[in-house]
């Protein structure tokens, strides 16, 4: 199957992507690939949101129905100690913990309703089928084949075999999220964090609840820091007021620490009993749950984004702002950068060369700027919670 761009991954970034594909030459054949059995299936839920890269995809996302319907209504602070917690005044409170103008909301409702905006125009879209292999035309991607279905656990051909299939394009985009399988084969093969710090990750454990309604407040988001972990940790958690009675409760640890017996499900366990935390969960109940690994390097080790016949975009590459906990509107920008570039270049009758015009958008954008003021979040950060957060 040939197509103009195949992209591996249908989250925020790769339907972005995709979109915008679309929404600059209705001609151009678009493919996404996705590993879930729907889109949406392998996102966790409960985020903020900050809406400036959508608002840029659909500058009418309000009237087509964009599901960002409960608005942050306040934002806290609280340093905890195993006995108490101390809230941070609000006059103290950095630039990058005000939510101000933005929304809580499920990530994996908003990727379900890009999906179906990426099919209205013509994208088509293979939920269910995981890209297992990266083709290649000497140094050159050509793209990617599905991996085999219906195999036995014995590795044998069942009767509901059905081989695998190549899909070959002018361009291919990854955006599989932090670590993804693919884009540790381009990793190996290209040398695209040769020019960049090391990159560092971390682990984010999620539950959704159902809380009471009496201790439900709509667009409240809580950001906490210390307790369980020591100082010397790097971690924080947070609690996102939904819509719907839902509350979003989330830990994220740094995968440097230095405990070996450190577990951060256990102590995301402990940190839901503090008072502070358990006030808002007590009486309800855990609707569902998951955990991701987060690439948490920021701007100074971000890779190099292309290579011959392809690009990395959104978390693949590393797109997150640390310091605001926030992904998603990076790797919507980012996506619709690439796809920009790969119009430009299909366009001019190019294919399979590397998309240069994405690495420069980028550096001239409002993302390049954010990364850039948020780029030593993480490296205070090492040095400990209270000189990170004095530094902060």
């Amino acid at each position: 199957m040939h197509y103009d761009v195949v992209i591996v991954g249908g989250g925020p970034a790769g339907l972005a992507a995709a979109i915008r594909l679309k929404q600059r030459s209705a001609e151009l054949s678009v493919c996404v690939l996705e590993k879930g059995s729907e889109i949406g299936a392998h996102i966790l839920s409960g985020a903020v949101m900050d809406p400036r890269a959508l608002a840029e995809l659909f500058p009418d996302w309000k009237e087509q129905g964009a599901p960002l319907n409960t608005r942050v209504s306040e934002d806290r602070f609280l340093f905890l100690t195993e006995a108490g917690s101390f809230r941070t005044p609000d006059f103290l409170l950095p630039a990058c913990f005000k939510n101000h103008g933005n929304y809580v909301i499920s990530l994996g409702n908003l990727t379900r309703w890009l999906g179906r905006q990426a099919e209205s125009l013509g994208v088509e879209i293979f939920p269910g089928f995981a890209a297992a292999e990266i083709l290649y035309e000497g140094e050159r991607v050509k793209g990617v084949a599905t991996g085999e279905l219906g195999i036995s656990r014995r590795g044998e051909k069942t009767g509901a075999y059905q081989p695998g299939m190549e899909l070959h394009a002018k361009y291919t985009f990854f955006a599989e999220g932090s670590r993804g399988h693919l884009g540790r084969q381009l990793f190996a093969k290209y040398p695209l964090q040769r020019d960049a710090d090391p990159q560092v990750y971390g682990i984010g454990l999620k539950e959704l609840w159902e809380v009471k309604a009496e201790r439900h407040q709509p667009g409240l988001v809580l950001h906490s820091a210390g307790w369980p972990l020591d100082a010397g940790t790097y971690g924080g958690s947070f609690l996102y007021h939904m819509e719907d009675r839902q509350v979003a409760v989330g830990f994220v640890v740094g995968l440097g620490y230095s405990n070996p017996y450190l577990s951060p499900y256990e102590e995301f366990q402990r940190f839901k009993t503090h008072q502070a935390i358990r006030q808002f969960l007590e009486g309800g109940k855990r609707v569902c749950y998951g955990a991701r690994a987060i690439t948490a390097g920021g701007l100074q080790s971000l890779p190099k984004l292309v290579f011959p016949g392809g690009a990395l975009l959104g978390d693949e590459a590393g797109f997150l702002n640390a310091s605001r906990i926030k992904g998603s509107h990076c790797a919507i920008k980012t996506g619709m950068l690439a796809a920009e570039a790969a119009a430009q270049a299909i366009r001019a009758g190019r294919s399979g060369d590397e998309l240069v015009a994405y690495p420069e958008a980028f550096r001239s954008s409002w993302l390049y700027e954010e990364l850039y003021r948020a780029r030593n979040f993480k490296p205070w950060m090492s040095k400990g919670l209270y000189t990170g957060s004095l530094m902060v």
